[in-house]
Order: C-alpha cells, then structure tokens, then sequence
C-alpha cells in the first residue's frame, strides 16, 4: 500500500518508496524529494544507474536510522541482456562495440548456461562504478583512462530465470543478494555464451518484502507535494 503522501510528519519520519524514472540518478532523485519536503533529512538504502528503473527506498527524519537495516535487503530486478556484442560500462551508458556473430546460439544454450550463473558465484564490478579506490569513486579514474583493479566478490544468485527470448535479446528475471551488479552479470553472461553481452535495460522490482507496485511515480510525488510545499502545509 501506498503511503499518504498529504498526511505525514515527514520531520518525525517516515518511508517513502519511489519509482525512479530512467535517466534521473538515485541522486537526482532525493534531492528532489529533498527539496519538496522543504529540506528534510533524507536518505536511501542503494542506488540505481540512470538507465535502470524502479524501487528506491526513502527514508526521512528520525527514520533515516532505520536505513542501516534495509541497505544488505535482498533485491529482485527484470531486465534484458543484448547479446553479440559488449559495452565498456557494461550497460548502454557506453556505446556497443567487440560485434560478434551469435547467429549459432541456441535457446538450450541459453538455458544451459543458468546454472553457472546461480548461488554463490564471484563477479569483478564493472569499473564505471560508485565503488571507491583511494577514497574516490573508481569511474572518476575510468572516465579519464587511468588503470583501475577491481577486486572479484562473492555475491548469491537466488534465482536466475530467463523470461523470453528474442536473440540478440534475452529477457530475465534475477533475484540476488545486496552488492550484486547486474550490469557485471549480463556482461559475464554474454562471456560465457563465447559472443559477448551487454545489459540492455533494468527494473529493481523488489527490495527485502518492499515492492514497486508500492510505490509513488515523480511525477506523482511532484503533483501532490509541490503545492503542500507552496503553502507551506510541509
């Protein structure tokens, strides 16, 4: 359900889920929100890319406590992966380039493949990552074609199913363990099929037992708040 948006001590604190649109960053998105609720503290328990969609999870006020608990959460997405070629950010942030023939891949082999794919498997994070190396973000050094080593880490796949096909693109659904990249998944995944992959597109679907059904649009957020806002009712 979702939460009243008129009728809230958002000082006091509360849990707002929002659907991030594509193209804003989680970023852009609090500070948004920030920004209606006249400055409240705000905070959320783990981005998305500016290409993925879905589930943020706010909290504001004394809630903001609350959001050491909600950051290791489990996560559900769906997406799709475009085989036949890769992207040096792993998703299309970054244009597609390594083009290679997947004219002989084969649904069995697609679907053989899951199992690799599934539990306790090891992944490097893309290096266009928020993940910091001498205290700064490591795409700060990729973004100027400075060297950076990314460290492989265990990450649990708790379910990994493939929803359709439609070659070069492979629709999937993903459940997995917080700290996973998707992004590092499809691009891991296009790999072992020998042709290359890329991510084509993400929705995060589902956060611990928060989903995206229960959550407000921007555009809705911005329709209700910003006149409680001009009136100084927030």
């Amino acid at each position: 359900m979702k939460i009243d948006l008129t009728n809230t001590d958002w000082q006091e604190g509360a849990m707002l889920l929002v659907d991030k649109p594509l193209t804003w960053s989680s970023f852009q998105a609090g500070n948004k929100i920030k920004w209606l609720l006249n400055r409240v503290k705000i905070g959320h328990s783990g981005t998305l890319d500016p290409l993925a969609t879905g589930l943020l999870v706010f909290c504001t006020g004394k809630w903001t406590k609350k959001l050491t608990d909600l950051i290791g959460l489990p996560k559900e997405y769906t997406g799709t992966i475009t085989i036949g070629s890769t992207t040096p950010t792993y998703d299309l942030e970054s244009a597609p380039e390594n083009h290679t023939d997947y004219s002989h891949i084969t649904v069995q082999d697609i679907l053989n493949a899951l199992p690799t794919f599934t539990g306790a498997i090891k992944q490097k994070p893309p290096i266009f990552s928020a993940i910091k190396q001498n205290g700064k973000p490591i795409y700060h050094a990729a973004r100027k074609g400075e060297e950076v080593i990314v460290q492989e880490r265990e990450v649990t796949i708790y379910e990994f199913e493939i929803t359709k096909i439609e070659l070069p693109i492979i629709h999937f659904r993903v459940a997995c363990s917080s700290g996973t990249y998707i992004r590092s998944l499809a691009f891991d995944f296009g790999a072992h099929l020998g042709v290359g992959g890329h991510l084509s597109s993400l929705r995060r679907t589902k956060i611990g037992d928060y989903i995206v059904q229960d959550a407000w649009d921007m555009d809705e957020i911005v329709t209700i708040l910003e006149p409680l806002k001009s009136s100084k009712n927030i």
